[in-house]
């Protein structure tokens, strides 16, 4: 066994790693960004080290500096845990040619995984089944228009070289095959160095399936078992379980076969992933599954099949990196039970699920759940990378029961300083198709308006909200003051009564765009609200803010200028305006257009003075490796433009000005 590792990452796969090593007796050797230089990895790892700016490409994916850093630190190996260099064979190479061993495959299997076209010429030979598409070297657009045709629409766009639904556009009409075609090879290039896509056909009620394989430096490979990834939002996963719901024995063998067949193939070491797409219109079937690539590296949601399975694939890893044989064979293998893992990211459900940043101001996770993370509380999500707060995953005997646990740990995590999809999240785990195992990786897209539909602010949480920000005690006692012997006086609730008129305290609250007004009275023991909304008047005046609410008082917490309220439906943050800073002038947001989160701007597709009409693609913007097309919010001419190709943007900053077309 290894004496000394060094994590080529950062974040919360790092941080897992660790955990195992360091477990194991394995000492960590973290590397940090100028961004990370606090990050939970580094506090970590026994010995850190700087290699370079925030930028990943100047600092994560500059694999000479990792592997001199691994060789000043004395580490005998380098984990890439995954993303960053996980899949490039190159940095193998040179890892291997510097003394050192990389903690999983061959650079030679990874690249015959590596190119989604390559590798289905090579499954197809290894008799695994593979979906009817085009995956030729030609990439002229007539010609690749012309193989849609053949196929049939709807066809998938996919860069050869993507992962994680970058470089890849479903498209359902011939006469949008141009431009989804443009901007597939456009984030392929931008994201992998490589612009080069295969055409395929769309299953039209696809699950995503996949299987779990492993293999040594001694020819052995057995698979554990499939986790079902269908639960999918623009082709990333959102929730991933173990086992497949519906999964029949005589699927899971052909599927586990066809795995660890492809595996053998690329005579493959370490942990790694076979994705299949599968036919789920009319149930499972063996017949009815196809290759769609290997991931060869641990995946994201590694941690379900370690829940059902008992074992830890990071120990695995270490133990096949370091020449020792697998631990168990295919008949020792054993399904306990269902898990299930949600990702909890930081990112801005009601704008479209736009990456965003923050300061956690606070961060409390359930403890009924295991939540696998990369920072703690007072840590910032950077606009530099994933902006993941967590993996919250459950196991338990029945499906039924793990998807309920999930449930419940999504309602006790307690978030402030950044918007998440946690409420989101918890949405899918009450969604009554998903709930009987009825998924398909089109079901969040059907379902996505009342999935995101937002929870209606009841004016108790309002008021709950001054009451924080006044830092006001209430009396949660609404039927009278208790005498003893669990019995209350009705007449005690008159104490301190006064002929004088009650003092009356008034606090402004904005949450989102909405604004509020609330006054607060007190007479004796007894408290009063009401609310006031945008425009419209004060509401009725209620009694003992506590006790108007259906569960106990939701948890508050006050930060900065800002109030947030706990509930098990979410998080709501509401803003205290500085009564010191003047109101300000608005302006119609039809007439601007606005950054919705940092980023990089890719592309500018018009000029100053130009026409343009509601729903023109104006900018391209990209943050966290993903492109976001801003557009004109009705028609009008170019007033201002404020930004230009390969420029930085910060959230909230306008960058396009329109004025109306005159006649």
């Amino acid at each position: 066994m290894f004496s000394k590792i060094l994590i080529a990452n950062r974040g919360e796969i790092a941080c897992r790693i660790m955990k195992t090593a360091q477990v194991m007796g394995v000492e960590c050797v973290a590397v940090y960004s100028d961004a990370d230089k606090n990050a939970q990895h580094v506090q970590m790892a026994d010995e850190a080290v700087h290699i370079g700016a925030a930028p990943v490409g100047e600092s994560y994916l500059l694999g000479d500096v990792i592997i001199k850093a691994a060789l000043d630190k004395g580490a005998e190996a380098i984990h890439p845990g995954y993303g960053f260099l996980s899949e490039n064979p190159d940095f193998v190479e040179a890892v291997e040619a510097a003394g050192l061993t990389f903690i999983g495959p061959s650079a030679s299997a990874i690249r015959a995984m590596g190119l989604k076209d390559a590798a289905k010429a090579l499954m197809q030979k290894a008799n695994v089944p593979v979906v009817p598409g085009y995956h030729g070297d030609m990439q002229d657009a007539g010609f690749l228009a012309a193989k849609a045709n053949e196929i049939g629409y709807p066809v998938l766009i996919k860069a050869r070289a993507g992962g994680g639904g970058k470089g890849m556009r479903k498209v359902d009409d011939p006469k949008d095959f141009a431009a989804a075609l443009i901007g597939a090879q456009r984030e392929g290039q931008t994201s992998f160095g490589d612009g080069h896509v295969l055409i395929e056909k769309y299953i039209t009620a696809p699950r995503h399936i996949e299987i779990q394989v492993f293999g040594d430096n001694h020819g052995n490979v057995v698979h554990l078992f499939e986790r079902d990834c269908s639960l999918q939002r623009r082709h990333q996963k959102v929730i991933e379980e173990a086992p497949a719901p519906g999964m029949t024995q005589e699927m899971r063998s052909a599927m586990g076969e066809a795995a660890v067949k492809a595996a053998k193939a690329i005579d493959y070491s370490g942990a790694g992933t076979v994705e299949f797409i599968v036919d789920g219109s009319n149930g499972l079937s063996p017949d009815a599954f196809w290759f769609m690539e290997m991931n060869t590296r641990l995946q994201v949601e590694h941690p379900v099949t370690e829940a059902i399975t008992g074992v830890d694939l990071v120990e695995w890893q270490l133990i096949v990196a370091s020449g020792g044989y697998l631990p168990m064979f295919q008949d020792e293998l054993l399904i306990n039970g269902h898990a299930f893992e949600a990702r909890l990211y930081a990112e801005d459900v009601p704008k479209g699920f736009l990456p965003a940043t923050g300061t956690l101001e606070y961060l409390d996770f359930s403890e009924n759940a295991r939540n696998d993370s990369g920072v703690v509380e007072g840590d910032t999500i950077s606009p530099f990378y994933d902006p993941m707060i967590a993996k919250v995953i459950t196991h338990a005997e029945t499906r039924e029961e793990a998807l309920g646990n999930l449930e419940q740990a999504l309602g006790e995590t307690r978030i402030a300083g950044t918007v998440t999809n946690a409420a989101f999240l918890r949405a899918l785990c009450l969604h009554e198709g998903f709930a009987q195992g009825e998924v398909d990786t089109g079901l969040i897209e059907r379902d996505i308006e009342s999935l995101t539909r937002p929870i209606e602010l009841p004016d108790e949480l309002i008021a709950l909200a001054a009451k924080e920000a006044l830092q006001m005690p209430f009396v949660p006692n609404c039927k009278g003051v208790d005498i003893g012997m669990g019995e209350t006086d009705a007449f005690a609730i008159l104490a301190g009564f006064s002929n004088w008129k009650a003092p009356v305290w008034t606090q402004k609250l904005y949450y989102n765009d909405e604004a509020f007004e609330v006054r607060i009275r007190r007479h004796g023991n007894i408290w009063q609200c009401c609310v006031k909304r945008d425009e419209a008047g004060f509401g009725k005046w209620f009694v003992d803010l506590e006790c108007r609410l259906d569960s106990d008082t939701p948890e508050t917490y006050g930060f900065k200028s800002k109030v947030a309220i706990f509930t098990d439906e979410g998080t709501f943050e509401f803003t205290v305006p500085d009564l010191l800073e003047g109101s300000g002038g608005s302006t119609d947001d039809s007439n601007i257009v606005i950054a919705p989160m940092p980023g990089l701007v890719k592309q500018v597709n018009i000029s100053s003075g130009q026409n343009v009409s509601e729903g023109d693609a104006l900018i391209i913007l990209e943050a966290m490796k993903m492109e976001h097309t801003l557009t004109a919010p009705r028609d009008g001419i170019i007033a201002s433009l404020n930004v230009s190709a390969g420029g930085q943007v910060e959230d909230g900053m306008i960058l396009i000005a329109l004025e109306e077309v005159n006649g």
